[in-house]
């Protein structure tokens, strides 16, 4: 996050050295290159390097994914990835001039190996004071990305809650795997633990990750002989191992084998890993990179951790560098260079710059590095010295901040950092020392409040009388009664469906019509003599693509004739889902059709029953296996084979998919087992079943109220994690006993009587278990006031399902 008050850039970097230094030793020096080389993606020292006819790992960055084929084709593929533009390939000078010429290759970088190179602290930056008053990074997540941890050291206090490892092995290089598993690819329980598995066997060598994870959350309570706390001792931590063992002295230098030393490939597998994690909801907050090489006096674009770093910062997790201890004063390691990295040097207790920290104007912050008490392995604590010290120190800060503010982006908690910290002033720049407790206290907390979830159907049941009107030929007053609507993006719906429920004496001399956001009035219902004594239970459809979503859309009703009366019961605004693929295609004879659909603004997990319709005319329905899978790779048969005739297959399924993400693209394969047999998918949708009352009820005092939703045409039934949004305001929270009643009569509490004591708002989402429940039929909320004096209003109601 390079910035001039803190207004981010773009940026990118190369190769990954440690910044650590172990207690009174001197800074390590850096061993790439400042500059890429400007006439062609591949770095020109990349030739020198096979002239002699040996090959070397490089990382390829292209411009899009579906470049990658392309330029594999230049050499072996060695690592591939998930989501970045990137393949790493072992080429020799032949591949190197091929991908010189590639159309899409936009860099060409070395896959280079390098070595690795608190008490105090945290009353420095205030952490004891944020601690004391109860901001410890609860609820948030802080990955590191380094050594591995010794899971079990009693600092973590079994909060390391995910493990992976991505360590290279490759002969070439003399590097073998970390992972504990032997392979190169390890997820789940004991997968970077520095405890097991050949880092057991290597002492002190990968004792790094452990004690950087100790800096940003370990806890000391309760421990004899350790450092009182890390900065956010209440974080959970993920650990990613990225490091190899090299038995090389080309790589570890002369006498120095073996050592532990970190791909970029590896480290760009951790960073996927993260960004993965987050999508699936974990609360990571940072991703700690204690690690970087090179000479950047400007922001580096062409490094290819940047593609990962900038998907991180824009899904919410903040990757803190570094800056790197080779005393510059004007320039940065990679991948500190990144602009949307945040980058930290070193300071001492008496807040002087570390003799060894990089600075200049790529920093962002700076924090305690010097004689760095924390955890290492064996249960055991030691001094450290580095940038690597420092880092974690800002990572563990704004896990403590996310927690202060749960809604803050990630810059705004970074600029809380800046603008809250002590300035150091230096040649050439100042960059500010963190103080937590400033930070903490910098704004006042506003009232925690979970966002409504977006309704398809949203209900108001104020009943409201229609004025009689004055006879022909002058029509009666109009009356209107309206409904808002906040949670949808763009348009509304080429058909977009009001539902009215009017009990009156002659319909025929009712007018309807919807006023939309803007004032365009739809005509819904006019009026008619031969309509006889009825009342008026009805859908009407129209076209409100051109209008927007959002705003408040009103119900307007007039009555032309005196005499005859009646009331509007209950109306509903119905937005059909905007998730579909219409457009035909051919479903391949003994073969898979893969049809998408993308979606967008649901947020969080997918529905259970999540909706999926299917339209398919086929020769023999029997041989077809519909599949569904979600973004983040859960999948779920829809329909297996069978034995069914031809026909046409015009069915909705409901699938329990609430531990599926939901935003992102969803896939339906359509697979043909048997020759012989044709068809077509005519169309497939996605529906997210989402039900809201806006009406305005009193909770009367020392009684109760409800406000319900009626859920029809569901196919599935309710799943164990149904989400209740309630919006209740009250005289005192206190007094309120709050219950989901389901549609078989059976109540689920949402909130008890009992704290808090004080006047107050809920904006709430609540999870409940309905499992085995059927999802159609009456869901109402049910508040009660338990006790005299005290009033207050139910004001809003969401079923999602």
């Amino acid at each position: 996050m390079k910035r001039p008050i803190w207004a981010a850039v773009t940026a990118t970097a190369a190769a990954v050295l440690f910044s650590a230094l172990p207690a009174n030793t001197n800074p390590l020096t850096g061993t790439s290159t400042a500059t890429a080389d400007e006439t062609g993606p591949v770095d020109a020292a990349l030739f020198d390097k096979t002239a002699d006819g040996s090959t070397i790992r490089v990382n390829v960055l292209t411009d899009q994914r579906t470049d990658i084929s392309g330029a594999a084709e230049a050499g072996t593929t060695l690592v591939s990835y998930d989501t970045v533009p990137l393949v790493t390939l072992r080429v020799d000078s032949a591949g190197l001039s091929r991908l010189q010429n590639e159309p899409g290759v936009v860099s060409v970088t070395e896959d280079l190996p390098v070595p690795p190179t608190l008490n105090e602290s945290t009353v420095k930056i205030g952490s004891d004071k944020a601690a004391a008053a109860g901001k410890t990074g609860a609820g948030a997540t802080v990955a590191i990305l380094d050594t591995g941890i010794s899971a079990k050291h009693p600092f973590f206090s079994g909060r390391v809650k995910t493990e992976a490892c991505f360590s290279s092995d490759d002969a070439a290089y003399g590097a073998t795997t970390l992972c504990p598993d032997g392979t190169t690819d390890q997820e789940g329980p004991g997968a970077a633990d520095t405890d097991t598995g050949p880092c057991a066997t290597l002492g002190s060598a990968c004792s790094h990750g452990t004690h950087v994870a100790g800096i940003a959350a370990g806890n000391g309570s309760g421990l004899t002989g350790a450092p009182t706390r890390g900065v956010a001792p209440g974080a959970d931590i993920v650990s990613i191992q990225v490091f190899s063992k090299f038995d090389s002295d080309n790589y570890c230098g002369a006498g120095s084998s073996p050592c532990v030393l970190s791909f970029t490939s590896s480290q760009i597998k951790g960073l996927e890993k993260v960004l993965a994690l987050k999508s699936a909801g974990v609360n990571i907050v940072a991703a700690n990179m204690s690690l970087g090489a090179g000479r950047w006096t400007s922001a580096c674009t062409s490094d290819p951790r940047k593609y990962i770093i900038d998907a991180l910062l824009t899904e919410g997790v903040a990757t803190v560098a570094a800056a790197g201890n080779n005393g510059y004063s004007d320039a940065v390691n990679a991948p500190g260079c990144v602009a949307s990295a945040v980058t930290v040097g070193s300071t001492t207790d008496d807040d002087q710059l570390s003799t060894f920290t990089n600075r200049g104007p790529l920093l962002d912050l700076l924090a305690p590095g010097t004689s760095i008490v924390s955890s290492v392995p064996g249960g055991a604590y030691a001094s450290k010295n580095g940038t690597s010290m420092a880092a974690p120190h800002v990572a563990g800060a704004l896990a403590v901040l996310k927690q202060t503010y749960p809604t803050e982006t990630i810059d705004g908690l970074v600029s809380l950092l800046a603008t809250g910290g002590t300035r150091i002033t230096y040649t050439g720049a100042a960059t500010p020392r963190i103080d937590v407790a400033k930070a903490v206290t910098a704004v006042e907390p506003k009232p925690v409040a979970d966002t409504k979830p977006r309704a398809f159907r949203v209900d108001n049941d104020k009943d409201v009388t229609i004025p009689d009107g004055v006879g022909s030929p002058a029509p009666g007053p109009s009356v209107t009664s309206p409904v808002t609507v906040a949670e949808y993006p763009g348009n509304a719906s080429g058909k977009l469906t009001a539902y009215v429920d009017i009990t009156h004496t002659y319909r025929g001399d009712v007018k309807l019509e919807l006023l939309s956001p803007t004032g365009k009035v739809f005509l819904l219902k006019n009026t008619s003599g031969s309509d006889g004594a009825d009342n008026i239970a009805a859908a009407y459809t129209v076209d409100a693509s051109t209008e927007p979503a959002n705003g408040q859309w009103n119900l307007r009703m007039t009555d032309i004739d005196d005499v005859d009366t009646g009331k509007l019961n209950t109306w509903s605004l119905v937005f059909p889902t905007p998730f579909e693929k219409t457009t035909t295609q051919s479903v391949p004879d003994t073969g898979t059709l893969t049809s998408t659909i993308a979606v967008n603004n649901i947020g969080g997990n997918a529905s259970g029953p999540l909706q999926v319709y299917t339209n398919i005319a086929h020769t023999k329905i029997g041989d077809l296996r519909l599949t569904l899978t979600s973004p983040d790779s859960k999948s779920y048969v829809l329909k297996p084979y069978g034995s069914e005739p031809g026909g046409t297959l015009q069915t909705t399924y409901g699938v329990d998919a609430t531990d599926a993400v939901a935003d992102g693209t969803w896939t339906l394969k359509v697979s043909d087992s048997a020759s012989g047999s044709t068809g077509d998918l005519k169309g497939w949708s996605l529906g997210f079943p989402s039900y809201e009352n806006q009406t305005v009820k009193a909770v009367p005092d020392k009684n109760y109220t409800e406000i319900w939703t009626r859920t029809e045409n569901l196919s599935g039934i309710a799943s164990a994690k149904l989400q209740v949004y309630v919006h209740v305001e009250h005289q005192n929270l206190e007094d309120l006993k709050i219950d989901l009643v389901a549609p078989d009569g059976s109540l689920r509490l949402l909130k008890a009587n009992g704290s808090p004591n004080e006047a107050g708002v809920i904006k709430k989402i609540y999870t409940v278990n309905v499992e085995g429940l059927p999802a159609n039929g009456w869901w109402k909320l049910r508040v009660d006031d338990v006790t005299t004096g005290k009033t207050g209003t139910v004001n809003n109601f969401v079923v999602r399902f």
